[in-house]
């Protein structure tokens, strides 16, 4: 009873929050794009963003390691919310060098947040239960995008920017008061020191190269998504330039749409062991790559929402995966991995925020999207394939007899 009523509260605060999340989102891209002409100034908020994201992942484990439960995760639902109130009360002359500073602490609260509930996601849901709950929570915020991204340029036209920013930071308080019902299993005690623990994980990736190829790959693919993060405005006002709003909102829609389809379909496949999850990870990173690079291709609209959907699809495939797998690490592992997941994730996309932005002013947005997305995630697969490859020579060799 305890256990659908955790899952019933995630999934709504998860829904609510992420539909606040992608109005601001949206209307922040926009904003920011609007306001300076710059593509840079894109990539330098949203290289904000991913900073107090990496600030996030190296206290992660040290912090939650100290404050644990329902407390943290609503601390950072009211800092977000904090935030996003910051911008109804600052004159817009002095938002330019505040937004910065915002983008930092939204990247910090949204990676908490992610790495205190992930990490304790089996303190709420048993181990058998892990993998629909994961595709009903990765569901539910692809919803509350396909909502968010549809309404937010409607918004946006017709109440000004303003609206959309009190109403994301009334979702942040409102999936606040969703967890705190939540009722956790009693955190099982650890002996390990905090190096200790990193030496264990360092030591748990050499002897599992698979997992340690997911968390590489993770991070090559946070180079691609750098680069169309930064060029969905851009493209946006290429294809409409007097509704770049409005078709953002429609591209992140049709992406979303796809992603729910994903985790719905993750959930059902058969087979929920390792070797399975991990297999569904590869393919649905290598689906959204392709899906995005074929999707910056285009030249009308229609083309453009055609292609996200399967972008979509790959990336609902590949998150429930990837989240079901790490989740299945030990108790003692959960936390510095997913605290990784973080660094890895967040240095990938600073890194390519910094380095996509300007080659939006030399290449077209299809040639850089085709670069970032496909020449890392390239070298990897094929890293990949040799590994594949060196395993099957193994299990092949005969086993000498003592």
């Amino acid at each position: 009873m305890i256990t659908s009523r955790n899952t019933h509260l995630i999934v709504s605060a998860r829904l609510i929050s992420d539909f606040g999340a992608f109005l601001n989102m949206v209307a922040l891209a926009t904003y920011v794009y609007l306001l300076s002409n710059s593509a840079m100034s894109v990539g330098i908020f949203l290289a904000s963003r991913v900073g107090g994201g990496i600030f996030a992942s190296l206290i992660g484990t040290w912090f939650y390691r100290r404050w644990q439960g329902r407390a943290p995760l609503i601390a950072f639902d009211l800092l977000r919310a904090v935030l996003l109130g910051l911008l109804l009360i600052t004159p817009a002359s002095q938002q330019a060098w505040l937004l910065p500073f915002i983008a930092f602490g939204l990247g910090l609260g949204n990676s908490m947040f992610a790495i205190g509930l992930n990490s304790q996601l089996p303190r709420l849901i048993p181990e058998q239960q892990l993998l629909k709950a994961n595709a009903w929570i990765t569901s539910a915020s692809s919803a509350a995008m396909v909502g968010g991204s549809l309404v937010s340029g409607l918004l946006v036209a017709g109440f000004g920017f303003a609206t959309v920013f009190a109403l994301n930071a009334l979702t942040y308080l409102l999936a606040a008061l969703l967890i705190v019902p939540l009722r956790f299993e009693k955190p099982m005690g650890s002996d390990v020191a905090e190096r200790g623990e990193w030496t264990a994980l360092k030591q748990g990736l050499r002897s599992a190269p698979v997992v340690a190829a997911m968390l590489a790959v993770t991070m090559a693919d946070t180079l691609g998504s750098a680069a169309h993060n930064v060029g969905f405005p851009i493209i946006s006002k290429l294809l409409t330039p007097d509704a770049a709003s409005t078709t953002l909102g429609l591209a992140l829609a049709v992406w979303a749409s796809g992603k729910l389809l994903g985790a719905r379909i993750a959930s059902r496949l058969k087979g929920s062991d390792k070797r399975h999850l991990e297999r569904r990870f590869f393919c649905g990173v290598a689906l959204m790559s392709c899906g995005f690079i074929l999707m910056f291709q285009q030249h009308s609209l229609y083309g453009l929402l055609l292609f996200a959907l399967p972008a979509g699809l790959g990336d609902g495939i590949s998150e429930v995966s990837l989240l079901s797998r790490l989740q299945r690490e030990p108790a003692a592992l959960r936390l510095p991995i997913f605290s990784v997941l973080t660094l890895l994730q967040m240095t990938g996309f600073g890194i390519g925020m910094l380095i996509a932005a300007p080659f939006y002013a030399w290449w077209t947005p299809g040639a850089v999207v085709m670069l970032f997305h496909g020449i890392p995630l390239g070298t990897l697969c094929v890293v990949k394939a040799l590994a594949l490859r060196r395993e099957r020579v193994a299990r092949s060799s005969p086993t000498p007899v003592p």
